[in-house]
């Protein structure tokens, strides 16, 4: 629907039921001729206003009359023909009101709400009509995103997105830097705005009053990534991952581009309670029946190769054998996981396989690996076998094998499979239509379409994908809900041999910053602390009582049960909870929290009537009272308790542990004492 140079009463008739069903009008500030229009949340508190005086298309954001985003620029900028940047005015405003919800085949809640405002501008060169371009914006009341929506005129090469995102100079925030070898994987960094060089999103900052803020994109789809270039102290523009070629996206035709987000909280926690903004910017599920995707917790050869036990090539050590996929096939039927994964078993890890990722097949086994005879003793055992596919970056290597390898993995009961593109960033390799070699970035736009055919071929056989060193989650989960988890920030590995090891602070920042993007495999469950004795550098720097807490805090909806079978022998009583956790959720609330500091969230098991906890902290220890008003009013439950001792200290005492019963109601208070880089872990059972 088309409205032009219509009154505001016209406008609103006109736009009732424009997405789908509306029943309610949205408080519209624009009359035809105007240079400004805007748009608030449901509740009200939030105000996005777009002005075109004089002629430059800019926006800015409130919260309760405050502003939070200052004046920003809009615009696309194009290699050839006329840049879609000065000289607009507004031709056209539609409004509409959505207010409904839908329900997650996984996730962290099983019902979303989508509760949104929306408003949709034209905008034209009025003295070039072609010269146009619409701008849809949605707000929430957790905050505001909108995007470019670009007509055809025909194949065009994309070489700036000016969008700007103009916050606070003083403010704090937490950030990684994009555009190094590394990808995600570093170590956050917390300063002041104006310091920040160019950054990863999500993006978080925590403004003087206490507002929080985070900057991220919804459905990356067709486009690169986005990366933060702070310009002016507080001027952070959208930086596009380049192309091979440099340029930063092709586009043929009509073209929208990703939502641009901006989560805005009062506080901390809200930025959590939040995410599901990024969900509802996405299309529906586009593959249909999920059946096929199991969550849970599963085991793994995967520490043993970090810490020097096994390798993943061939040889004495080699991890990815029959015998050795049989002991850990054991262990997790033994303590009811869901799988195993076993990775190295595929011809190519052998040589310089990260400089080389045409040595990997995708079909072919070790000979001291019997995939039919492994997957046949894991089915029998009740668990299945959990697939492995490392392209060290060589994307047409793995295209044209991953057909033939899903379909071995099929052929065995392999419905997730782990994927991996370990290759310095920038240099993810393809062949164009010559032949050629070309390198590309992670997050540029020939990684984000391939990773979209991998997840299209995956599913034809009922397969979902855990991708590591991957782009970034953008919500896209809902379009394509076998996309189950992804790594993209520094994990459990670099605790093995990542000088320095993540710090204690490390999870306590993860949930207000990459976890708001979505689940990550971070592999949790560490039990064995110091696995490189413990006067060395490299060691896992929490408590026993925190690994058990990660479970909770950090999601995903398969979790691994990261450590070697031996290392949970030592502590059964702990092994429990991990035993007892779920990984799929009927409901998720962050309690309470500040960012690098600690964080309290609850779970509701789907599909029973069980609540988790998971708190922790960095390396300052900290007692917390958290209210249990989250649980169900009327039922007593039995809270089993995991958490540090009185002496608990990440370096000197990581195994003092206390594991406790007691009777709780949703009127009660629960104190937890939280040892220097600690947790507690909680699992309520109602009782009978």
């Amino acid at each position: 629907m088309r409205l032009t140079n219509l009154g505001l009463g016209a406008v609103l008739a006109l736009s009732l039921g424009a997405c789908g069903g509306s029943n309610a009008q949205s408080d519209l500030s624009w009359n035809s001729g105007d240079a400004t229009a805007s748009v608030s949340s449901p509740d009200g508190r939030l105000q996005f206003t777009l002005d075109v005086e004089p002629r430059t298309p800019v926006y800015s954001v409130t919260l309760d009359d405050a502003e939070v985003i200052g004046t920003s620029r809009l615009g696309l900028r194009f290699a050839a023909g006329q840049d879609l940047t000065d000289d607009f005015q507004i031709v056209s405003v539609e409004t509409n009101t959505v207010d409904t919800s839908w329900e997650q085949p996984w996730g962290e809640r099983r019902i979303v709400v989508d509760q949104h405002e929306e408003l949709l501008v034209s905008l034209a060169d009025p003295e070039n009509d072609t010269r146009r371009y619409d701008l849809r914006v949605r707000m929430f009341d957790d905050g505001v995103a909108f995007r470019y929506e670009v007509p055809d005129t025909g194949a065009r090469k994309v070489v700036d997105e000016i969008t700007e995102f103009t916050i606070e100079e003083d403010a704090t925030s937490w950030w990684t830097p994009a555009g190094e070898f590394n990808r995600y994987e570093y170590i956050y960094r917390t300063t002041p705005v104006r310091t920040m060089e160019r950054a990863h999103t999500p993006y978080t900052a925590r403004y003087e009053n206490g507002t929080h803020v985070a900057i991220h994109e919804a459905a990356l789809r067709n486009y690169g990534g986005m990366w933060l270039d702070q310009r002016r102290a507080g001027k952070l523009e959208a930086e596009i991952a380049p192309r091979h070629d440099g340029v930063k996206v092709l586009v043929d035709g009509a073209f929208v581009t990703p939502w641009r987000v901006i989560q805005i909280g009062d506080t901390a926690s809200d930025l959590i309670n939040g995410t599901d903004i990024y969900l509802n910017l996405n299309e529906p599920n586009a593959l249909g029946d999920m059946s096929y995707v199991e969550t849970g917790v599963y085991a793994g050869i995967w520490w043993g190769m970090h810490i020097g036990k096994y390798t993943w090539g061939s040889g004495e050590k080699h991890g990815a054998t029959t015998e050795n996929a049989k002991k850990y096939i054991d262990f997790a039927a033994e303590n009811g996981m869901i799988g195993v994964l076993i990775e190295g078993w595929n011809i190519g890890w052998d040589g310089d396989w990260f400089h080389n990722g045409d040595l990997f097949s995708f079909t072919e086994t070790y000979p001291d690996f019997d995939i039919a005879e492994v997957a046949r003793y894991a089915q029998e055992k009740g668990v299945r076998l959990i697939g492995h596919h490392e392209t060290s970056g060589s994307i047409t290597n793995y295209e044209d094998q991953m057909e033939a390898g899903f379909d071995l993995y099929q052929e065995h009961g392999v419905t997730t499979v782990k994927s991996g593109y370990v290759a310095d960033a920038s240099d993810l390799k393809f062949r164009d239509e010559n032949g050629n070699a070309r390198y590309t970035w992670h997050d540029a736009q020939e990684s984000v379409e391939h990773h979209e055919r991998v997840l299209r071929a995956a599913h034809e056989r009922g397969i979902a994908i855990n991708a590591h060193e991957p782009v970034k989650d953008t919500g896209l989960r809902r379009t394509f809900p076998n996309a189950i988890t992804r790594e993209g920030a520094r994990g459990m590995e670099f605790n093995a041999w990542g000088t320095p090891p993540n710090p204690a602070e490390h999870t306590a920042i993860l949930p207000f910053t990459r976890m708001l993007s979505g689940p990550m495999d971070f592999t949790p469950g560490i039990f064995d602390l110091t696995p490189n004795g413990p006067d060395n550098e490299n060691r896992v720097n929490t408590t026993l009582a925190k690994q058990l807490s990660l479970y909770v805090v950090l999601y995903s909806p398969i979790q691994m049960a990261a450590d070697l079978p031996e290392n949970y022998a030592k502590y059964p009583e702990a092994l429990q909870f991990i035993r007892d956790v779920v990984a799929d959720w009927e409901e998720s609330i962050a309690l309470q929290g500040e960012v690098g500091d600690y964080t309290v969230i609850a779970r509701k098991a789907r599909a029973k009537d069980e609540w988790f906890l998971g708190a922790l902290t960095d390396e300052d220890p900290r007692d917390l009272t958290v209210s249990l008003d989250f649980l169900d009013e009327g039922v007593t439950y039995t809270a089993e308790v995991y958490r540090d001792g009185p002496d608990a200290h990440y370096i000197d005492n990581p195994y003092d542990i206390v594991i406790e019963q007691i009777e709780v109601t949703s009127a009660d208070s629960m104190d937890l004492p939280l040892g220097a880089s600690g947790g507690a872990a909680v699992r309520f059972v109602p009782v009978e």
